[in-house]
């Protein structure tokens, strides 16, 4: 498959190195050559260029793209490229925008017209990511497959959690409902087999169903927390969405330094409390009432007074913090710390876009991009490999786990002597670059 992505900033990058892991053909372009040096060593095409020329469209091959992706940091430039890709011949298009007006179900026609396919808003989709964390509190990630019929959780465990210390052979003859599918320590995520054990302080990625999601919280130790009150520190674009999505749902007070932008949010937030203030200043977050919000939020423009304000949040009692990381190097370090969630558009961005790619393929639908794993949904092909023996017998590759599948509509999760049959909807957990291979074990006749 053919991609042109136009925009080698964070967004475009990372994307690109997805992409190009799985060994898909691809040609990111930008008018910077120093932004495209850094993507010399990967599998893929660097081209300096104009994306609003019809010349450099031209010059990519744009006419025999599979996919054209725009994620510069002009909201228009890539609504103006992702409709000139389309007039030249590109079969799909995706813009990242600025405006949650475009994403109204009345406005789609109008992108659709003029040759933009996808639209993606991170801001909008980090304040989801929000708003999730905020409804599951006890966990770091939340993530619904199937119309609920299999969760997904990223769960931080502490010493005092029953699973730790335990192999995992051995967990899951006392607690058949839970799929351990994933482990984040230290700065690497492991695919776990049954002799691995579980340590304090790291992040276990668990699959079950809905109705046992009861019993993961007290294998692990955790705590649900009823929220409430939220603060917010920062005024961002985040905040905005964030407010304008659950302030029916929340009290929510954000603080803001700038003088001119809290008066802004003041008239177009007038549900929430708006304070006029430094949000690094203690003696503030104590006067406006930390210490009686049941979460904490930090959204300013930096990743580092975010994350030390979840971390002062913490001192104070707050249960429940989530920090917007924007550094994607920095998420690993964030991830380590005692921030509670860890929140980057970029990132959510990066992974929506690639489920819109493999969403187009029969075979599989993208759900989840971690910093250096992924969790795919694969539908089950008849007389692929995976039908012919029992769990246990197939011999996955090491970075390969399956955790759940649906069947008949109905979730369930994966045991040695579980034999997939076709049509089953299967989730899998694997290492970055390693889904080609997975897909080659569902469809190989």
């Amino acid at each position: 498959m053919k991609i042109v992505i136009s925009g080698a900033g964070e967004v475009g990058k990372h994307l690109a190195k997805l992409l190009s892991n799985e060994g898909q053909d691809i040609i990111i372009m930008d008018e910077e050559q120093s932004k495209l040096e850094c993507l010399e060593s990967y599998n893929l095409l660097p081209q300096l260029g104009n994306p609003s020329s019809f010349k450099t469209m031209k010059k990519v091959g744009v006419d025999g793209a599979d996919l054209y992706i725009a994620v510069t940091p002009s909201e228009t430039r890539n609504v103006v490229s992702c409709s000139m890709a389309k007039h030249l011949g590109a079969k799909r298009t995706v813009a990242r925008i600025d405006n949650y007006e475009y994403l109204n179900t009345n406005n789609r026609d109008y992108f659709a017209k003029i040759g933009v396919d996808h639209l993606v808003y991170p801001e909008y989709l980090a304040a989801k990511e929000i708003i999730t964390a905020l409804q599951h509190s006890w966990v770091r990630n939340w993530f619904e497959l199937f119309d609920g019929e299999l969760i997904v959780v990223g769960v931080k465990v502490r010493e005092n959690a029953r699973l730790v210390g335990m192999p995992l052979k051995e967990l899951y003859t006392l607690s058949n409902y839970m799929h351990i599918s994933a482990i984040r320590r230290k700065n690497e995520t492991i695919i776990p087999r049954g002799e691995d054990k579980v340590e304090a302080n790291d992040i276990v990625y668990i699959a079950s169903t809905q109705e046992f999601v009861g019993n993961i919280i007290d294998l692990c130790g955790k705590k649900k927390v009823d929220v409430k009150k939220v603060m917010v520190m920062g005024g961002s674009r985040i905040a905005v969405q964030l407010a304008k999505m659950s302030s029916d749902k929340y009290k929510i007070k954000i603080i803001e330094s700038d003088f001119v932008k809290a008066q802004e949010l003041a008239v177009s937030l007038p549900e929430c409390t708006i304070v006029n203030a430094d949000g690094r200043d203690i003696d503030i977050l104590k006067n406006e009432g930390i210490d009686d919000c049941d979460a904490f939020v930090t959204l300013t423009d930096s990743s580092e007074t975010n994350i030390l304000g979840c971390l002062t949040a913490k001192e104070y009692g707050i249960r429940k913090t989530i920090a917007e990381v924007e550094n994607i190097q920095l998420i690993t370090e964030a991830e380590s710390l005692n921030i509670g969630t860890a929140l980057n558009k970029k990132l959510l961005a990066s992974s929506r876009i690639f489920q819109i790619l493999l969403d187009n393929d029969s075979t599989n639908a993208k759900c989840l991009a971690l910093v250096d794993a992924e969790v795919a949904e694969m539908v089950v092909k008849e007389g692929s490999k995976v039908t012919r023996e029992d769990v246990k017998d197939l011999d996955l590759p090491r970075e390969i786990t399956i955790a759940g599948l649906v069947r008949d509509g109905h979730g369930m999760l994966v045991h040695g002597d579980t034999r997939l049959q076709a049509g089953d909807h299967v989730v899998i957990f694997c290492l970055s670059g390693s889904i080609r291979k997975a897909e080659r074990l569902f469809n190989k006749k």
